[in-house]
């Protein structure tokens, strides 16, 4: 993608202070970009479903499978912080697990209780 700067003497700026900028494409259509990058909208915490269940069994990769309260076995992995950190999670630990709501066999352990 090459971008062709449009008048940056000429006084062509955006809102935010961004130069515009034209981008030629090979399908030959120009679109305008600002300056200023757009971020992705991504899954907030709301979105998530928080349980809680018991390590049942060890798998590599730092997979686990947990059992929920509500019988339910989900496939989880560890979530950053506590790959970070060095906690240990055995067999037979409570667990908080964050599931996604677009699949429900696979989630994220949060936290280790006592």
């Amino acid at each position: 993608m090459a971008f062709v700067s449009l008048g940056v003497g000429l006084g062509l700026r955006g809102k935010n202070g961004g130069v515009c900028q034209r981008t030629a494409k090979a399908s030959s259509k120009a679109t305008i970009v600002m300056g200023k990058k757009r971020t992705p909208k991504t899954k907030s915490d709301s979105d998530l479903i928080e349980m809680e269940g018991v390590v049942t069994e060890s798998l590599p990769n730092a997979m686990f499978r947990v059992e929920l309260e509500n019988g339910q076995t989900v496939l989880t992995h560890i979530s950053g912080k506590i790959r970070k950190n060095f906690i240990r999670i055995l067999v037979g630990d409570k667990v908080h697990v964050q599931i996604s709501p677009y699949d429900l066999t696979k989630g994220r352990i949060t936290f280790r209780s006592k």
